[in-house]
């Protein structure tokens, strides 16, 4: 199968048949492989297909940090790995060739072609269960949305693929649309999964529901400065699903037998060894870490600036940041510090972690709540939201902000955005943060990693650039249009 954004209907149809995901999510087997002549005729069919839909971000999340935390002051890469693509991230040196860039790109794409395909054959079925054909219409619409929001933030002006596309010269054809038109669509998708995703009571966990795509369609107004619209759907969730909200003990929600919790809207599921994610592998030491893992990938290392950014008494530290110490190379050597992201160090098969991975929390929605408030001239009552979570995070109020810390809109900023970055170290909302509100040129000029053996910063000067805004249109994608058709970004 060519690696292009695009797949025959026939590939497509194999694809889905040997992919995976939950319990029907994360190890289903289906009865035989799909055809083009058996394809998407009756209900399980289509939800076969839907489950292949959430196998794409299935395989992409785990390494959606590669570009997403990498290059930000969250992470620096280790000596040990060998990363294609890594070091370019770390460096701010991207290129069109960059392999994580393309996996990122292709995984979305083909996400989006499978759920079109859902919704091109939603009608060939005539024995659905009740609600069952607006469900699948609603789970399509979201993923798509997903899929798309975070294609248009990554690279801005994209390819808009609405329909499936069988023939190969039809796709070569198709030009970036404005992200003006893709932000529409994916608010035009969301509205409509609103209206016919159930509630999580109703479905699978690791499935879409109503109050994950009112959710969504939030954060993407949000990211519009739409404020008005952000309100209304913000408050519309906290309004109407009370079902949600932040859990006492911030470290529950990376553990195994807490991982299914009133603070995850939306995740993706995984299975231990049999369908699990090399994240958890991938931030231990190679040596390995007792009661998690023999030995670990050692890809990246949690940041000097990071590290320091988290007050005495503030709990999130220890369940993000891990203070270790390798044992030492000679019985008279003492031990060597080396602190490592310990978010996802869960006891796992190596490479093959069944950690459930969070892609929607209620601390997001609270986080973008009080931006929301704040940006429409109210921020006492972004305050109130602002001190949810650090409140969470503290145990009490002793550290709460008070009116003064954010008497600027400069000064709010500071404080919203070091309370996400602390909230969601390695959840991949870091250089989306940064770059939404202008501050990557700024606070990416240093890498800053560790003396191991002195406890003490090792700096690195960068020169970030203005066009680092969007990713590079990958070189092999636009190898496979048509000349002229697929442009790159500015910059590269």
């Amino acid at each position: 199968m060519k690696r292009t954004i695009y797949t025959s209907v026939a590939a497509l149809c194999l694809a889905l048949a040997l992919s995976s995901c939950h319990d029907e999510l994360l190890e289903m087997t289906p009865p035989s492989a799909l055809t083009e002549v058996n394809a998407f005729n009756n209900a399980k069919d289509l939800d076969l297909a839907m489950l292949g839909v959430y196998n794409r971000l299935q395989v992409r999340k785990p390494n959606d940090y590669l570009i997403l935390e990498m290059p930000s002051d969250n992470l620096y890469m280790s000596n040990n790995t060998a990363v294609a693509g890594a070091n370019e991230a770390d460096l701010l040196a991207f290129t069109p060739d960059n392999p994580q860039v393309a996996n990122y790109w292709e995984n979305s794409y083909n996400g989006i072609f499978r759920a079109n395909a859902v919704l091109g054959n939603i009608e060939k079925p005539l024995n659905y269960a009740n609600g069952q054909k607006d469900q699948l219409i609603g789970e399509a619409k979201f993923m798509r949305a997903l899929f798309y929001f975070d294609l248009v933030r990554a690279f801005g002006d994209v390819p808009k693929v609405t329909a499936t596309i069988s023939k190969i010269e039809e796709s070569r054809t198709i030009v970036r649309a404005p992200e003006s038109e893709i932000y529409d669509l994916i608010e035009e998708d969301l509205k409509e999964a609103i209206t016919k995703l159930p509630l999580q009571a109703n479905i699978a966990k690791g499935r879409a529901t109503k109050a994950a795509a009112v959710a969504l369609l939030a954060k993407v107004y949000v990211y519009q400065k739409d404020w008005n619209n952000a309100k209304t759907y913000l408050e519309q969730f906290l309004n109407d699903y009370p079902g949600y909200g932040l859990v006492n003990d911030f470290a529950s929600l990376w553990k195994l037998e807490t991982e299914d919790n009133q603070e995850t809207i939306f995740s993706i599921r995984y299975v231990d060894g049999t369908n699990g994610h090399a994240l958890s592998t991938a931030f231990i030491p190679n040596s390995g870490a007792i009661g998690v893992v023999s030995r670990g990938g050692e890809v990246a290392l949690p940041s000097w600036s990071l590290h320091k950014q988290y007050q005495e008494g503030d709990t999130r530290k220890n369940a993000t940041i891990k203070e270790f110490w390798t044992p030492p190379s000679t019985p008279n050597n003492p031990p060597i510090w080396y602190p490592y992201v310990n978010k996802y160090a869960v006891p796992h098969t190596y490479g093959a972690s069944g950690l459930d991975l969070p892609v929607i929390r209620f601390a997001d929605v609270v986080l973008l709540y009080a931006e929301t408030l704040y940006e429409l001239g109210q921020p006492d009552q972004a305050l109130v939201q602002l001190n949810k979570v650090r409140e969470r995070a503290f145990g009490s109020t002793a550290n709460n902000y008070t009116l003064a810390d954010i008497s600027s809109k400069e000064a709010f900023y500071d404080k919203l955005l070091l309370e996400r970055q602390l909230e969601f170290a390695y959840e991949n909302e870091r250089w989306f943060d940064l770059v939404r509100t202008g501050r990557y040129m700024s606070l990416t000029r240093e890498e800053r990693g560790f003396n191991n053996n002195t406890q003490t910063a090792l700096s690195v000067s960068l020169s970030p650039k203005e066009h680092l805004k969007n990713f590079p249109i990958p070189q092999r994608q636009i190898d496979q249009s048509a000349p002229g058709v697929l442009t790159q970004n500015p910059g590269y």
